[in-house]
């Protein structure tokens, strides 16, 4: 059966007031909205502000909400009053219901808080969670793929490529392990926004001054948060007006989430390509086939997962977009874009984390190499022209090229017909050795 209603007439009025996407608050902030204030009843009742009794029955009922035993309680559209008052008004209404007689939602609930601290700080609590506990290790899963396949790939030779050209011989080892790269630096471009998210400013109620709280308040609360949550970063901020002022840490931490969104369109991009064909295309790669690729095409298929992955990537450069502009429209001692921003952010982390597990699971761990494509286009490639250089210059070595080109004769029966010495080409034209570069 249906819960029974448990909000106010506030929430009630937000409800008629924003009819404009069916969109609700990220449940995460939902949930650290209620871990907050279930913290800040303890903490108020430790202080002796709240009776030990009303103490007890708020936090109580808030750990029930966090646990989410309530989440159709909180109907209010995410796109409302920017600050997020409807919603932290939702809160409290609801936790002074499951609380019982004697609880006011402001008098008890709200006590020494204001929307305007208590809201963008759980949104800063839901993206440290959802940064540190999923996406975090969904892209160290990531980047441990990438590495097994750079160590299986190393001696795979195949032509390198520049400007979609051909280039001189690389290696799908080394190619694996930049995606690896890439992942290890997106892991660390996140961690360290993460410093600043988990500067909450809770304790700064209506403007930064802390009026009507009291002043170990705010230390006391986040220091429970710290211990009961796990996540380390849970700081003070350097300054409360900064704090409240701004959303700056996490347009911050958007921006980390957007290159590593730019990191695996890359990466999504050259496998799709390495893998067209096979028999048409470049068919270096053999993706996992998941699917059928066509309704009418008879055994074709696609790279499905690259192209979650590159859909993915489009929608969270997006949202960094809004909430960039979310996050620049802060007047004053408040920013009032917090839904919007704290809509996009949950969401990006959200997506960046699902897709990266998806696409280390189903897609990079069953990669094969296609070996007769790959040797195909390492013998292909004319560039490996550039290792005569030192022998018989770069000119010299442009007429072969020219020359090959034009006649679609084989490099090295130009070569010898240009004058160059048959040993001095073979042993200089060693593709596994010229893809080591100077490795050796």
């Amino acid at each position: 059966m249906p819960e029974e209603q448990l909000w106010g007439a506030e929430t009630t009025k937000a409800v008629e007031n924003f009819p404009i996407s069916g969109e609700t608050v990220p449940i995460s902030v939902i949930h650290w909205l209620a871990r907050l204030k279930g913290a800040a009843a303890a903490v108020n009742g430790e202080l002796g502000l709240l009776s030990k009794r009303n103490a007890t029955r708020i936090e109580k009922a808030a750990k029930e909400i966090a646990a989410g035993k309530h989440d159709a309680q909180f109907p209010i559209d995410v796109f409302q009053t920017g600050s997020g008052t409807s919603t932290n008004t939702n809160a409290n209404e609801v936790l002074g219901a499951l609380a019982g007689d004697g609880v006011h939602p402001n008098d008890h609930v709200n006590m020494g808080q204001s929307s305007n601290d208590v809201f963008p700080s759980a949104v800063h609590l839901a993206a440290l969670d959802v940064a540190q506990n999923e996406l975090l290790p969904a892209l160290k899963a990531l980047e441990r793929s990438f590495a097994k396949k750079a160590k299986s790939f190393q001696n795979v030779v195949k032509a390198g490529r520049t400007h979609l050209m051909d280039a001189v011989p690389v290696t799908l080892g080394q190619e694996f392990a930049g995606y690896a790269a890439q992942m290890a630096l997106g892991q660390e471009r996140v961690q360290a926004a993460l410093v600043h998210v988990g500067q909450i400013p809770l304790g700064g109620t209506a403007t930064g001054t802390g009026l009507n709280t009291h002043a170990k308040f705010a230390e006391k609360v986040r220091a429970r948060l710290k211990r009961e949550s796990g996540l380390k970063q849970i700081a003070a901020p350097l300054d409360p007006f900064e704090a409240q002022a701004t959303r700056d840490a996490l347009v911050e931490l958007s921006g980390a989430l957007k290159v590593v969104a730019v990191s695996l369109t890359k990466i999504a991009g050259d496998l799709a390509l390495m893998g067209s064909g096979p028999r048409a295309g470049i068919g270096e790669l053999f993706l996992p086939e998941l699917q059928k690729g066509s309704s009418i095409m008879p055994g074709k298929v696609n790279p499905v997962l690259p192209e979650v992955v590159l859909q993915v990537s489009a929608q969270v450069i997006g949202n960094d977009t809004a909430i960039t502009v979310g996050g620049l429209q802060g007047q004053f001692e408040l920013n009032v874009r917090i839904p919007l921003i704290a809509r996009n952010l949950l969401q990006s982390l959200q997506l960046l984390s699902s897709a990266s597990r998806a696409f280390a699971e189903k897609c990079i761990d069953g990669i094969e190499v296609n070996k007769a494509g790959a040797a195909a286009s390492a013998g292909a490639t004319l560039a490996v022209a550039t290792a005569l250089n030192g022998a018989i210059g770069y000119d010299k070595a442009t007429v072969i090229v020219k020359k090959a080109t034009a006649s679609g004769r084989p490099l090295r029966e130009v070569a010898l017909e240009e004058g160059v010495d048959a040993k001095l080409y073979d042993a200089t034209i060693d593709l596994r050795r010229i893809a080591r570069g100077n490795q050796g």
